[in-house]
């Protein structure tokens, strides 16, 4: 089963309080998972703590689920960082900041699991 989601990203206050330690786990933990309404995570038949793979016309993440009714069906929220970064446009129609909203994305469960800062960065340098 895939889901089809509107992906956005933005700050919040985990990711925010561990931008100084990039590598560490507890920035991993801040920015590496996928909010979905729990009816989402249902059709999907995954669990909270799941993996998910999240691809875009961007490029693909495997990250963490996890729930948050906040947010309507169909809508997907991943942290400002880089496992974000891995499926946001990287135009800036001249601003400087790249689009964090409205991408469309595709949502399936994997048994992959997501990467860490260090393996994710090197796979930039190996595409």
């Amino acid at each position: 089963m895939t889901l089809n989601a509107n992906l956005i990203s933005g700050r919040t206050a985990q990711q925010g309080a561990n931008l100084e330690a990039k590598t560490s786990r507890a920035y991993f933990d801040a920015c590496a998972y996928c909010e979905l309404n729990s009816k989402d995570l249902e059709q999907l038949d995954v669990a909270e703590g799941d993996c998910l793979k999240v691809k875009t016309e961007f490029g693909e993440i495997v990250v963490f689920a996890k729930a948050n009714n906040g947010n309507p069906q169909g809508l997907a929220f991943i942290p400002m960082g880089p496992w974000a970064n891995a499926v946001l446009s990287p135009e800036t129609h001249g601003c400087g900041m790249p689009g964090l909203k409205g991408v469309p994305a595709k949502i399936k469960r994997t048994k992959e699991k997501p990467l860490d800062m260090k393996s994710l960065m090197r796979s930039y340098r190996e595409a």
